[in-house]
């Protein structure tokens, strides 16, 4: 299990470099909350974005990107309206939820991959 927390992290890492060199602010990595958790949160322009990372080694199981279901996206949803309201943030703060997928070596920026999604949905 430790292994792959490392290798989670190493990756992590990679995808917040990745986002650095696009001209995000990274604010914070691994936000935990009883909701779930956040893998980077980051500054880009006026909006506070909520990054997703998910990676594979090859496609055999799938691509990346397509391991954040709607299950998956709830459950982040739900960690970020924790975190806006930790951090005291008014409601005039625009989010936005993106997706950092790591195939091999190639890394691909979902940009608004996904909308919020509340409870009732």
């Amino acid at each position: 299990m430790e292994n792959l927390r490392k290798k989670g992290g190493d990756y992590e890492a990679r995808a917040a470099k990745y986002l650095s060199a696009q001209g995000y602010q990274i604010i914070e990595r691994n936000f935990h909350c009883k909701m779930g958790e956040i893998d980077l949160i980051a500054r880009d322009a006026e909006y506070l974005v909520f990054v997703e990372v998910k990676y594979r080694t090859t496609a055999a199981k799938g691509m990346p990107a397509e391991a954040v279901g709607f299950a998956k996206q709830r459950k982040i949803c739900s960690a970020a309206s924790y975190y806006l309201m930790k951090h005291g943030y008014l409601e005039n703060v625009s989010v936005r939820f993106d997706v950092i997928a790591i195939l091999g070596e190639d890394i691909t920026l979902y940009r608004n991959a996904f909308p919020y999604i509340g409870y009732g949905r």
